[in-house]
């Protein structure tokens, strides 16, 4: 996908109802994720995503800095992140617990 067309997310949308359930590509531009939920407000924040599994299921989440990701839409409007973390990477962090 190329994303050079695609609008970045200002400040002000980096809100938990905008960013919960995009979709995270990886460096390799392959689909690595899903966002899950996002912890604390602002740059300072963390987004949990949910690497692997099939459907939903078997996913583990993982915490990567807000700064680690870069929001943007697509062409429908669509809100995905771009990421320098791989799949494998992500997949190797500690899970996440609530």
């Amino acid at each position: 996908m190329d994303h050079t067309n695609h609008v970045r997310l200002a400040a002000t949308e980096l809100t938990p109802a905008v960013l919960e359930g995009a979709t995270v590509y990886g460096a390799d531009d392959h689909k690595v994720g899903k966002v899950d939920h996002v912890h604390g407000a602002g740059a300072g924040s963390s987004v949990i995503i949910d690497v692997g599994g099939f459907l939903g299921i078997g996913a583990k989440p993982v915490a990567v800095p807000l700064t680690d990701l870069d929001f943007m839409r697509d062409e429908d409007g669509d809100v995905h992140a771009v990421t320098t973390w791989t799949k494998d990477q992500l997949k190797e962090m500690p899970e996440h617990r609530h």
